[in-house]
């Protein structure tokens, strides 16, 4: 396909994911199984301009005068491929499959806008009702922040210690200039595409298959380290999810002592018996969810809430979320995140931990949290402890690369894109009393 070809597609993408309100990932592989004539290639570049025009909606919507699919698709091209307009006028001239081009005066203002005059919200690229949520919670950086979640991101990669070592794994993925992440010591990074590129399927490559790697952002690595797992614990990953942080775990402890991996959605925990397999991680026991895991009350040293959230934190990669994101769905997610505390509390031993993650940048689902569940379990004698302190110990060199925040006599942190060029997560630690 040539360009034009792939505009039009990516249009009327655009088009079925706002009429329809659907989950843009659903929307491109419908389009694929529609159009079999559309090679990997095609496809990939389709995804580019679609997630970068989700990405940017408000801004290049602001810049074109127009936020519809056609405007939006237009805007992604020239920003994306770093067209000029002439450039992409000659491109498509002659391509009977190409959308006509925008009117002169569309362009233009798009090549002249000033960003610096739109309201915040829209420099942001994040709907009117979040900005005052994400105000509060990132403070007076915060559009600059907000504005990080609509550049592409990396793809990250975590070394699984149980069969390799990072330098092993650097060296086999070097045709992908595979480098050492600047923070996790297992980490791996590949860096954003550019253009009309696209990541490597790493998911086939052989040490991939051997079970040398997975796929895990950064913050989400930097996540599992901060909650101290040792040799020969018991620990209960109480929303595991598809295991990524069950895996992690099992590294850091060696496949010893005992992790318990459940979730209440089956279908979401239902790729860790793979994952575990390929990994060699033996000392991870998954859970049915409607096991009755009673007899694990009180007795667990370190117990793992990676709570539901609005995924805030992941809008580089799900970039429509934001735009199906509402205040009820917020609201539903902070009783399930109240209802996962006081659950997972009930595991926690005397002299036990208790680990509090997000992929949310929402003060709402954070801090706020912890301060309620504080609240309702006074006397219980959990404690915040000091993050901050356990990031600086854990990463001397990287003591400003997170955002901490006094809680409770203790301090939680949140890594940002912009920040710590992760992911967005919160992170918070409690410490039950002997």
């Amino acid at each position: 396909m040539r360009l034009g070809g792939r505009l039009a597609a990516a249009i009327e993408v655009l088009s079925d994911v706002e009429a329809r309100r659907r989950p843009v990932a659903d929307a491109l592989k419908d389009w694929g199984l529609a159009h079999r004539f559309a090679g990997s290639g095609d496809r990939a570049a389709i995804g580019n301009i679609v997630y970068d025009a989700l990405r940017k909606k408000r801004s290049y919507g602001f810049r074109m005068g127009d936020e519809g699919a056609a405007a939006l698709g237009f805007a992604a091209v020239l920003d994306g491929l770093g067209m000029e307009t002439a450039e992409l006028a000659a491109a498509l001239d002659g391509d009977r499959f190409a959308p006509a081009m925008p009117g002169d005066d569309q362009v233009g203002r798009f090549g002249g806008a000033d960003l610096s005059e739109a309201p915040d919200a829209v420099r942001a690229d994040v709907p009117d009702w979040i900005a005052a949520r994400l105000e509060a919670s990132l403070g007076d950086g915060w559009v600059e922040e907000a504005a990080a979640l609509s550049t592409r991101p990396p793809l990250d990669l975590r070394v699984n210690t149980l069969k390799a070592d990072r330098d092993k794994v650097v060296k086999a993925l070097a045709p992908f200039d595979a480098t050492a992440s600047d923070l996790a010591p297992e980490g791996i990074r590949i860096a954003a595409i550019e253009g009309a590129g696209r990541h490597p399927n790493v998911q086939v490559e052989a040490g991939f298959q051997k079970g040398w790697f997975e796929v895990q952002d950064e913050g989400s690595q930097l996540a599992a380290l901060l909650s101290g797992a040792a040799p020969g614990e018991q620990v209960l990953d109480l929303c595991a999810g598809a295991g990524g942080k069950s895996l992690a775990l099992a590294a850091m402890m060696e496949n010893t002592g005992q992790i318990h991996a459940a979730d209440s959605d089956r279908h979401r925990l239902a790729p860790i018996h793979e994952r575990l397999a390929r990994a060699g991680s033996r000392n991870v026991q998954v859970h049915d969810p409607r096991e009755d895991m009673a007899g694990l009350i009180g007795s667990m040293d370190l117990t793992l809430v990676d709570a539901p959230c609005t995924g805030s934190g992941t809008w580089r990669r799900r970039p429509d979320a934001k735009w199906r994101l509402s205040e009820n769905a917020l609201a539903k997610r902070i009783e399930e995140q109240d209802a996962v505390l006081d659950r997972a509390a009930r595991f926690v031993r005397p002299g036990g931990r208790l680990a509090y993650v997000t992929c949310s940048l929402i003060a709402d689902e954070n801090a706020a949290r912890i301060a309620a569940f504080l609240e309702r379990h006074a006397g219980e004698g959990f404690a915040v402890a000091d993050t901050g302190a356990r990031w600086a110990a854990m990463l001397p060199e990287a003591i400003e690369r997170c955002r901490v925040r006094d809680l409770a006599g203790g301090s939680v942190i949140t890594m940002t894109p912009k920040l710590t060029g992760t992911d967005g997560f919160f992170f918070a630690l409690l410490e039950r009393a002997g």
